[in-house]
């Protein structure tokens, strides 16, 4: 071979353009013989196009030009896009002219200089023309010449460029392909890449082959274009490599079904390319090696071929997670996929794959891998299905099937193999067994529970019974399979069952005890006898029915079934329209053989086979719920405490004693239920009761709390081996974690298509919608029919708005729709108006024909008793007042007395569904999809989801009632003011709401209930151990049970908040939040929003962050394209949402840093941009000194002298006489904590009390803008204060978290009231003086006066300056100290910062602004601050006023559908006079743009509160 020299080294520049893309010029490479002629136009081509190549190049050249055509089109005028056709049209007709010239000179010149300057004139004119230049016919007379002068054998120069011609040809006009291999081209090609003489053709060679590869890949596999390209493969740089395997990549796409050898042939050099470096050159070989293996899959013979060249090795080397070569997802699941195929034909596969100890990679992945992740394995992520799935696959294929083919003589040689080798299969068990059983566990989806399920039972089936016994010692086999018998699908429940009988059959005497101890033996008769199955472990099989066909769910859900989930060699497709292996008695079969073979004698009968634990724990709980019935309406005695107390800790001493638990024996003894009785005296599911009732029980239940709590949080007895409170909410967990069933819905795709909603409201959407056509019940009468197309919904609109939607549309009869037909064609909306006159003014303005609430006239309202409307009354209007709105001036009037605050937002109508009623709480997805799943515990949504037409009944909802639950009987919403201050200094009020949980999705008759709200009561008692065991110590103090209190100090074992956190549920809600339908738009099931509003401790804190940044602030841009190494989790993750929100730089003054953050705040606190710090007369700009300036604005906050925080004494100081100095940073180890201020005091010490205020304002809007922006703030607030910004109500017992000395002390003068209070009680007639001692001191002798302490100046004003404090006053002097220090005298503080707080609460982000407004307009910025300053009834009438409705859908304003529009409404008198209007049902605001925001707000308060009374036309 020869090979010249020329162009075997590239300048550096050459390799910044692709090599098709380079302009023609041989001045690198021109022969000797050439002459000069030839040189000038090359050069010049070279020296004018060079910097215009990019451009300029042939690179889809025709979608170029149609890109830029609709880039025109869209965005200039007529006149441009008319020139620009005109300029393309003459430059197409010039091009021909050119090509018919260069191809006349390329037939008839024969001379070598002339055929230069043609090739050249050929490949500049290619460069720059487009697909409307070229024609078929062109390329057809072009095609013979260039393949001829590319087989030049003289000039390489000529050779060069017609090769070059050719891959522009190729470029510019694809379809030139098949002319080109018409005139084999492709032989041609390939000759000159198997015997290279110059290597700059060589490479022209392989970019032309990979243009002609794209349209035509069988001619060139035929013509042996992939040996070729890959036989000098070595010769060629990265660059040029990866050229070449592109082509090979496009062969292998495109393989035949017959003729294999072309391509095999190639095997030998890709496998050798796999250990190459470049990550690009190798995840194109495994394209093509996982191609290759998919085509000949079906052939032993060629799967053995494959794996002769060491293809096993090389690709478990790259899927090795220590591996030096990182793949992208779709690369590195297809090599575990080629290894599975690989596996499932060749026993070769299976014999090297078990000698490589893959078993071991296999585990690392597994365990790793973050199974949040987990999908059904129909949901694709780039074309290939979930890595798990993908593993579970392969360890399928690696052990032969139980059930025996005579026609499978592979299972037969796994069989042999793995007999003969005892070792690599217990090496393979002992990997893999554990992590298996902790996947199932972790509650991933039905799919891979059935492929670790299936795994385990072949791992079973094929292992001997010491290698058992060696598997088992790390794992629980038995409670792990009777967690998998509390799932209801019969593949699954048919898997568990064959483990079960493997087990029995090689261990019987080894896990007989297990099984009943676990409850096993009761779950395989409960398949037998569901009525006699178990009370609460497995309930859920009792409704299960055998009879269905399992396929037949299968194809309702459009998914492909179980049977076939997990086989190699099916697609999809296929697989699907495969009959199910399952018969439909092969469960009941099963069952009654292990029944009859291994659970026949009488002391394993289910029925009276109860361990000895189990059986005592029974008692236990049956006594103790004994108890709590008999005295539920007792009232509170010793006697009664004492026998609670004994019966408590019998239970506590079992739950925590040296006797193993099982789940199944926790969860059958109904000890969760009965302990929830007894907390709550029997009550957590009553409905409300009295206020009074409400008081007495409340009394009952801090009772109860403080006696179990005294057992679980100090007792430690020697005979127990566990603190109690430990050992029982480990049980709850893994009880929690074996029974529950929420599901996760997932879309299973990585992308969202748009569509365009015309129900509730018309708008595109980001998302699809769902088809929907409403009918009219049959038997309702009362309303009128709806259209009868199918319409396209919102699915992620509440029922609620469609509801409000729907009302308008069908409430009034026929005859009324026929009067009201010119209305509905001109206006889809009514208005409410304050008086008729200014209303009929308004009809002459068509183009504002809406339904609106319309402010603008100046007479005289009535009041909003005799003027409110309650819209579900609207039903009722006559055709008179039909006629009457026609006319624009309807006044309809009811009685105010006649709704209640709740009939607002009360249900109009009723919606059904396939005969079920749809929760008006739900968006319409959610109840569709609770709908699909109610029988089916895992979440495999169906794919014609989006695609199925759901009919929808509707029809009048009768006496509709409050769609939210029901308060609790302990809510503390029931007291009294009164009952308020009295229990702020006596008890504490955490029991009010303690029970109380809103699940819409469960049942509360089901163990899971029992056990989530148990814990909601122990994390309850935990978190609050302090307030639990300091009333305890008080109780009895005031019994004389103790004799001082100069041991106050209380110590309470509790547990580390970890322990509350279930795994489990903590997957699942991240699996959720991932998936990018239902975080993008909130349709999450509504399981989670639930349980993260009664019990977020059940979620690890990263999910809990993750859940607050979606609820709060939104969700960041969907990114389709994640590579495999991003972290996309963690709180860092916080930062993501920032990335697709407007960079803002800001100018601050280090020696002025509060004033700097001031100025900031009052120009970007409203508005969703992402603040970035750069100083003055400073270069540094960006995240470190953005962090910086955050950390410099909460040092300046904790500086002294600002009188921000109790920590500060820089007043007084002062007033000592001692000079502050007010540079240094407060020292506060539990925590900042407001100062108290006396109210009606505006000035301190010199200091104004509206700058403290104003530093509040400014605290909470850097705080908001913090989490917005995800900076770090280096402010260590106090607990006590958290509580307070999260609208947490603080009692005496808080104060000891921020100031130590002062809750003591006041708990103290608590505990004396409360034993004279008692001792008096008991003994009216003695006397008590001598109670009034503190630590050996008369109270009196104190010396206190009224005033606060540590802070002088605080004195009420009702109280004179010589009044002290005596026994008789002391209750008095608590109250008072109590409400300075944690009510009245921080309340102003904190409303502050609350303040603050919203406005950069993303308000803004909820909102839309238009027609003249926009977020940083000035009416725009007062308007906001005056919504954050409304109380809670003006919010409320704000809301109605707007919406219809006095709250909010649940997940606040960014839950409001359609979106809150804000824009300019133009006056036609005085600004100032005029008033806002609203159309209701498209949340539209019409806003005056007032002269100031005092007039902006008197304005609202007018109309918002005033004339809410009558619609109108306007």
């Amino acid at each position: 071979m020869q090979m010249g020299n020329r162009g075997h080294k590239r300048a550096e520049t050459a390799d910044e353009l692709p090599a098709d893309k380079r302009a023609c010029t041989l001045s690198e490479f021109r022969p000797s013989t050439s002459n000069s002629s030839i040189q000038t136009p090359t050069n010049s081509t070279h020296e004018t196009h060079d910097a215009d190549m990019d451009s300029s190049s042939a690179t889809s050249g025709s979608a170029r030009s149609d890109g830029e055509g609709e880039r025109d089109s869209a965005y200039g005028s007529c006149d441009s896009d008319n020139n620009y056709r005109d300029y393309y049209r003459r430059g197409s007709s010039g091009d021909q002219t050119k090509f018919n010239r260069v191809l006349s000179s390329l037939n008839e010149d024969h001379d070598e200089s002339g055929q230069l300057a043609a090739l050249t004139e050929l490949c500049e004119l290619l460069s720059f023309c487009t697909d409307n230049s070229l024609s078929g016919l062109m390329a057809d007379s072009f095609s013979p010449v260039l393949v001829k002068l590319a087989r030049h054998e003289s000039n390489p120069n000529i050779m060069l460029l017609a090769i070059r011609a050719i891959t522009y040809f190729c470029d510019v006009h694809p379809r030139s392909s098949a002319y080109l291999v018409r005139h084999d081209a492709v032989p041609a090609l390939c000759q000159r890449l198997l015997a290279i003489e110059y290597l700059d053709v060589a490479e022209q060679c392989l970019q032309a082959l990979e243009k002609i590869s794209r349209e035509q890949p069988l001619a060139c596999l035929q013509s042996g274009a992939i040996m070729a390209v890959l036989n000098y493969i070595d010769f060629f740089s990265t660059i040029v490599q990866r050229v070449a395997l592109s082509t090979v990549v496009n062969i292998c796409k495109k393989l035949p079904s017959e003729c294999p050898s072309p391509f095999m042939d190639a095997v030998p050099i890709l496998c050798k390319l796999l250990q190459y470096e470049d990550r690009q050159l190798v995840e194109s070989v495994s394209t093509c090696l996982i191609k290759i293996t998919e085509r000949v899959c079906h052939s032993s013979d060629m799967l053995d071929e494959l794996c002769k060249h060491g293809l096993v090795q090389q690709a478990t080397d790259l899927i090795n997670l220590n591996s030096r070569t990182s793949l992208s997802p779709p690369i590195y699941l297809g090599l575990i996929g080629l290894l599975a195929r690989l596996a499932s034909g060749s026993i070769v596969a299976v014999r090297t794959l078990f000698e490589i100890n893959v078993s071991s990679i296999l585990q690392d992945i597994v365990s790793r891998y973050d199974l949040a992740h987990g999908m059904p394995f129909n949901a694709m992520v780039d074309g290939q299905c979930n890595q798990v799935h993908e593993v579970l696959k392969l360890l399928n294929e690696l052990l032969p099937a139980t059930t025996r083919e005579q026609d499978n003589p592979l299972a037969s040689d796994k069989e042999a193999f793995l007999t003969s080798r005892p070792d690599l299969m217990q090496r393979f068990g002992l990997d893999l067994l554990p992590v298996l059983i902790t996947v199932v566990n972790s509650g991933v989806n039905l799919y891979v529970c059935y492929g670790c399920l299936s795994v385990i039972n072949k791992l079973v089936y094929f292992s001997k019974s010491d290698m058992l016994l060696d598997f088992l010692q790390s794992t629980n086999i038995s409670s792990f399979l009777a967690g998998v018998f509390t799932r209801k699908d019969h593949h699954v429940l048919l898997l568990a069952l064959q483990v079960v009988e493997t087990l029995l059959q090689k261990l019987p005497d080894g896990l007989l005890d297990s099984f009943i101890k676990e409850g096993v033996c009761f779950a395989v008769d409960s398949l037998l006898s569901p009525k006699r199955s178990s009370q609460f472990m497995f309930s859920t099989l009792s409704a299960m029915e055998y009879s269905d066909d399992a396929s037949q769910k299968s194809a309702s859900r459009d998914a492909r079934c179980l049977c076939f989930a997990f086989d190699t060699g099916q697609c999809p497709t296929i697989s699907r329209t495969l009959t199910c292996k399952l018969d439909k008695d092969s469960i009941r079969n099963l069952a009654e053989h292990i029944k009859t073979s291994y659970f026949a004698t009488e002391a394993i009968n289910p029925e009276k086979g109860l361990t000895d634990i189990l059986q005592k724990l029974k008692t236990l709980s049956s006594v103790l719920a004994d108890l709590v019935n008999t005295h539920m309406n007792d009232t509170i005695s010793e006697q009664h405490e004492e026998e609670f107390y004994c019966i408590l800790l019998e239970i506590m001493s079992v739950l925590a004693g040296k006797d193993p638990i099982s789940t199944f024996e926790f969860v059958e003894s109904g000890i969760a239920k009965s302990l929830l009785n007894y907390l709550s005296n029997g009550q957590y599911m009553e409905r409300k009761a009295g206020v009074d009732g409400a008081c007495c029980q409340l009394c009952i239940v801090e009772k109860r709390f403080e006696l179990l709590g005294n057992l679980l949080l100090s007792f430690r007895d020697p005979h127990i081996a566990d603190f109690p409170l430990p050992a029982l909410v480990r049980r709850l967990q893994s009880s929690l974690a074996s029974l529950e069933t929420f599901p996760v819905i997932l879309s299973h795709s990585s992308r969202v298509r748009s569509s365009y909603a015309t129900v509730p409201h018309g708008r595109g959407t980001s998302y699809p919608c769902l088809k929907v056509q409403f009918v009219k019940g049959e038997e309702d009468v009362f309303l009128g029919d709806y259209l009868k197309d199918v319409v396209n919904v919102d699915p992620f609109s509440t029922l609620t708005a469609i509801d409000g939607y729907m009302w308008s549309k069908v409430s009034v009869n026929k005859s009324e729709q026929a009067k009201s037909a010119t209305l509905e064609e001109s206006s889809s909306f009514r208005s409410r108006s304050l008086d008729s006159v200014e209303s009929n003014s308004m009809l002459s303005h068509a183009n504002e024909m809406q339904e609106e609430r319309s402010f603008s006239g100046t007479g005289e309202i009535a009041s909003v008793g005799d003027n409110l409307v309650n819209s579900a009354d609207l039903k009722d209007l006559d055709n008179e007042t039909v006629e009457q709105e026609q006319e624009g001036s309807v006044n309809k009037s009811t009685d105010s007395h006649g709704c209640s605050k709740n009939e607002d937002s009360s249900p109009k109508l009723f919606f059904n569904l396939e005969g079920q009623q749809l929760d008006h709480r739900l968006t319409l997805y959610q109840a569709i999809i609770q709908q699909q799943l109610k029988e089916e515990i895992d979440s495999s949504l169906s794919s014609k989801l989006w695609s199925q037409v759901y009919k929808i009944s509707y029809r009048k909802a009768v006496n509709p009632k409050n769609n939210l639950a029901e308060q609790s009987s302990f809510q503390g919403h029931d007291f009294s003011s009164s009952d308020k201050a009295t229990r702020s200094c006596q008890c504490v009020s955490f029991f009010s709401d303690i029970f109380y949980s809103d699940f819409a999705d469960l049942n509360k008759f089901s163990p899971t209930y029992d056990m989530i709200c148990l814990l909601k009561s122990l994390e309850g008692m935990n978190r609050l151990r302090y307030h639990v065991m300091s009333r305890d110590r008080m109780n009895s103090f005031l019994k004389c049970q103790i004799d001082n209190l100069y041991d106050w100090k209380v110590e309470a074992f509790g547990v580390s908040q970890s322990e509350f956190v279930n795994s489990k549920l903590t997957e699942k809600l991240e699996q959720q939040m991932r998936d990018p339908l239902a975080v993008s738009v909130g349709g999450m099931p509504s399981w989670c929003s639930q349980l993260m509003a009664s019990c977020p401790f059940l979620f690890g804190f990263e999910a809990r962050c993750k859940y607050f940044r979606l609820a709060a602030f939104g969700q960041p841009a969907v990114r389709h394209h994640v590579s495999y190494n991003d972290d996309v989790g963690g709180i860092n993750g916080m930062r993501q949402n920032s990335g697709s929100y407007p960079r803002k730089k800001f100018l601050v003054h280090r020696n002025r840093i509060l004033d700097s953050a001031a100025q900031m705040m009052n120009l970007h606190a409203h508005q969703r941009v992402v603040l970035e710090v750069e100083y003055n007369d400073e270069v540094g700009t960006g995240l470190g000194p953005t962090l910086e300036f955050y950390t410099l604005v909460s040092y300046e906050f904790q500086k002294g002298g600002l009188c921000l925080w109790r920590e500060d004494h820089a007043a007084s100081s002062c007033i000592n006489g001692s000079e502050a100095d007010n540079s240094k940073i407060l020292v506060s180890p539990l925590g900042l904590f407001p100062r108290p201020w006396l109210p009606g005091v505006d000035i301190s010490n010199g200091i104004q009390f509206s700058e403290v205020t104003k530093k509040f304002v400014l605290l909470g809007q850097i705080v908001g803008k913090a989490l917005q922006d995800g900076r770090v703030l280096d402010l260590p607030f106090s607990k006590a204060f958290y509580k307070l910004i999260l609208g947490k109500e603080l009692t005496v017992y808080d104060i000891q978290s921020f100031d130590v000395e002062l809750g003591r002390v006041l708990l103290e003068f608590q505990a004396l009231i409360e034993r004279k209070r008692y001792l008096e009680s008991i003994s009216p007639g003695k006397s008590s003086m001598d109670l009034d001692f503190f630590h050996g001191t008369r109270i009196e002798d104190l010396c206190l006066d009224f005033s606060l302490p540590g802070y002088p100046d605080y004195v009420p004003e009702s109280v004179s300056d010589s009044k002290m404090v005596k026994m008789s006053n002391l209750q008095e002097y608590i109250s008072f100290v109590v409400d300075a220090t944690i009510r009245t005298g921080i309340s102003r503080q904190v409303e502050a910062f609350k303040s603050g707080f919203d406005q950069s609460n993303a308000l803004v982000d909820h909102i839309k602004f238009d027609h003249g407004y926009t977020a940083s307009s000035p009416p725009i910025l007062n308007f906001l601050q005056i919504i954050q300053e409304f109380n809670y009834e003006q919010q409320r009438s704000f809301l109605r006023f707007v919406t219809g409705a006095p709250r909010l859908p649940s997940g606040g304003l960014a839950s409001l559908n359609p979106k809150l529009t804000i824009v300019r409404k133009h006056c036609s008198k005085w600004v100032d006079t005029d008033l806002p209007s609203v159309m209701t049902c498209a949340n539209y605001l019409k806003l005056p743009p007032y002269s100031s925001k005092e007039r902006m707000k008197e304005k609202l308060l007018y109309a918002t509160t005033e004339g809410q009374g009558s619609f109108h036309l306007s």
